[in-house]
């Protein structure tokens, strides 16, 4: 079975990519630049992975739009990357309709390559608040991709972290030997992870919680 997997080189998406290489017969990796302010320390984390699995393919696509629209803090110069517990409701981080089009990149990939599952590294009851993160989405999302390929085309979006809090994402991916250390989830920084942000918090608790140690660096590691 081949498989197409997102990875944005967060932990979420490193344990979804061991998850899908231990599920599949062939992988292939996607990462996608959509002008995030940590960009270059995600790719840097997406070739490692890479490097690391070794996927019968991969490709890192440029998408400039989310940029230029703005609208979130992740892609929008003019807004500040919050620390934890400063916004309330949906984050400012929220990038409006990110996974759907991250999905429509990947499902075409997998249409052209014949693949049958797309795995993305989405989790509903530990994330921030994100609404394109929710159950109801893919199944919605599925939906889609029936109407919208080809006939022949058997195409189910696998999101085996979703159930998941973000400590038993470290401990299933101490389970399988991931490289946390090629991870990268800070909001804020390229070079040492703010620790600060809600990204960086929601991974510090989720170590603290599985009893593991974070082997990147912060500039604060208080919870």
């Amino acid at each position: 079975m081949k498989s197409v997997v997102l990875i944005s080189g967060g932990m979420d998406s490193l344990v979804t990519a061991a998850i899908a290489v231990s599920e599949s017969s062939e992988t292939y990796f996607l990462h996608v630049n959509y002008g995030q302010k940590t960009s270059k320390r995600e790719l840097e984390s997406f070739e490692r992975i890479c490097e690391f699995y070794r996927p019968q393919g991969y490709k890192v696509i440029e998408l400039n739009w989310f940029k230029e629209i703005g609208g979130s803090s992740l892609t929008d110069a003019n807004m500040p990357i919050l620390d934890h517990g400063e916004s309330h409701g949906i984050p400012f981080t929220y990038v409006p309709f990110r996974n759907a089009n991250l999905l429509c990149m990947a499902v075409s990939w997998a249409e052209v390559i014949a693949a049958e599952r797309v795995y993305i590294g989405a989790v509903e009851e530990d994330s921030s608040g994100y609404p394109d993160c929710r159950k109801v989405f893919f199944k919605a999302f599925d939906k889609a991709i029936e109407s919208g390929t080809a006939t022949s085309t058997v195409i189910c979006i696998h999101t085996p972290v979703i159930d998941m809090n973000k400590a038993e994402i470290v401990s299933k991916g101490m389970e399988l030997g991931v490289p946390f250390d090629f991870s990268w989830s800070c909001y804020k920084n390229d070079d040492i992870a703010c620790g600060k942000c809600d990204s960086c918090q929601l991974r510090l608790k989720a170590f603290r919680r599985a009893n593991a140690i974070d082997p990147i660096q912060y500039y604060v590691k208080e919870v």
